[in-house]
C-alpha cells in the first residue's frame, strides 16, 4: 500500500504535466539534452578504465572523444528510426492511406523526431525521449560554440565539414528542419530521409579514433576510409538524388505545405547536397592518395 501511495502521484505528475500536450515538447527536449550529457559523462568514466591511451590526450582531446560518442549513440539511432521510416514502415506509402504524404505521422515518427501538432494521439502514448534529435543538435551546437575553434577540426565528427562556421550551419539547417517538422508534423518523410545521412558519422568517428590512438598507418583505418566512402556515396548522393525525385513526382503534396516549409524542404536538402558533393570529392583524393601509398 505504501508503494502505491508514492506511485499515484508519481504516475499523476507524468501524466498530467511531464507528457501533457503544453509541456511535452520542453520535457523531451530535455530529456534529450540531458541524455546527451549522460552519454558524455559515461564516455569519460569507461575510457578511463579501458583505453590506455586515453589519459595521456590533451583536454581539448578527451572533450571531442566524449563529444563524437554522443554523436555516434545519436546517429545509431536516428539511422535507424529513419531507415525504417522511409523503407519499411507504410506510414508514407503511397498505396497505403488516403491522406498526403507530405502531412503523415504516428506515434512512433514523434517518438523520433518530437511532439506533431497533428499527431492523432494521447498524450499515453508520447514519450519524453521524442525530441531526441533536436535535444542533440541544440546540445552538439552549444559544445561546437562553446570550445571554438579548438572542437572538431577538419574532420568534424558528424558532418564533416571544412570549418566550425560550417559547422554551426549545419545544426542551425538541421535544427530548424527538424523542429518545423516536430512542431507542425509537415514532410516529416523528407526530415527522415536527410537524417539517413547520419549513416556515415560513425565511420567518422571511429576514423578520429584511430588516428588518435596512432593506428592511421594500420589495415583497420584503410577499411575505415572505404566503408565512409560507400557509405557517403549511398547516403549523402544516393539518397539525396530519391529525395529530390520523390519530391519531384510528389510536387502536388508538397506545394500544400506552408510557405515556410516548403522553403525547407527546397533549401535545407539543396544547401546540405552542395556540402556533401564538396567533402566527397575530398574523400575520393584522400582515398586514392592512401591507396596509392600503400602500392
Amino acid at each position: 500500500m505504501e508503494n502505491k501511495s508514492y506511485q499515484n502521484p508519481a504516475e499523476l505528475l507524468v501524466k498530467e504535466y511531464l507528457l501533457a500536450d503544453s509541456f511535452i515538447s520542453y520535457t523531451s527536449i530535455i530529456c534529450g539534452i540531458c541524455g546527451c550529457k549522460m552519454v558524455y559523462d559515461l564516455t569519460k568514466l569507461f575510457s578511463r578504465v579501458y583505453f590506455k591511451s586515453y589519459p595521456s590526450l590533451s583536454k581539448v582531446q578527451r572533450t571531442e572523444w566524449s563529444n563524437r560518442s554522443i554523436s555516434t549513440f545519436h546517429a545509431i539511432f536516428i539511422t535507424a528510426m529513419s531507415l525504417y521510416f522511409v523503407f519499411w514502415s507504410n506510414l508514407y506509402s503511397d498505396n497505403q492511406y488516403a491522406s498526403l504524404v507530405t502531412f503523415r505521422s504516428s506515434a512512433l515518427s514523434t517518438f523520433s523526431l518530437g511532439f506533431t501538432s497533428d499527431v492523432k494521439t494521447t498524450h499515453k502514448n508520447k514519450c519524453p525521449m521524442s525530441q531526441v534529435s533536436v535535444g542533440y543538435f541544440l546540445a552538439d551546437l552549444g559544445m561546437i560554440i562553446w570550445f571554438y575553434p579548438s572542437l572538431g577540426g577538419m574532420e568534424y565528427a558528424s558532418i564533416l565539414l571544412f570549418d566550425h562556421s560550417l559547422a554551426v550551419l549545419h545544426h542551425l539547417l538541421s535544427l530548424t528542419a527538424v523542429a518545423y517538422s516536430m512542431l507542425t508534423g509537415e514532410g516529416q518523410l523528407y526530415t527522415f530521409m536527410v537524417l539517413i545521412s547520419e549513416t556515415t558519422t560513425p565511420g567518422i568517428n571511429l576514423r578520429w579514433y584511430l588516428d588518435t590512438v596512432g593506428m592511421k598507418r594500420t589495415r583497420a583505418y584503410l577499411i575505415n576510409g572505404v566503408v565512409i566512402f560507400v557509405a557517403w556515396l549511398v547516403a549523402r548522393i544516393l539518397l539525396f538524388m530519391y529525395l529530390f525525385y520523390h519530391v519531384y513526382l510528389h510536387y502536388d503534396q508538397v506545394k500544400q505545405i506552408h510557405g515556410y516549409g516548403l522553403v525547407l524542404v527546397f533549401v535545407v536538402p539543396s544547401v546540405l547536397s552542395v556540402m556533401n558533393l564538396i567533402w566527397f570529392a575530398k574523400i575520393i583524393r584522400g582515398l586514392r592518395k592512401t591507396i596509392a601509398k600503400r602500392h
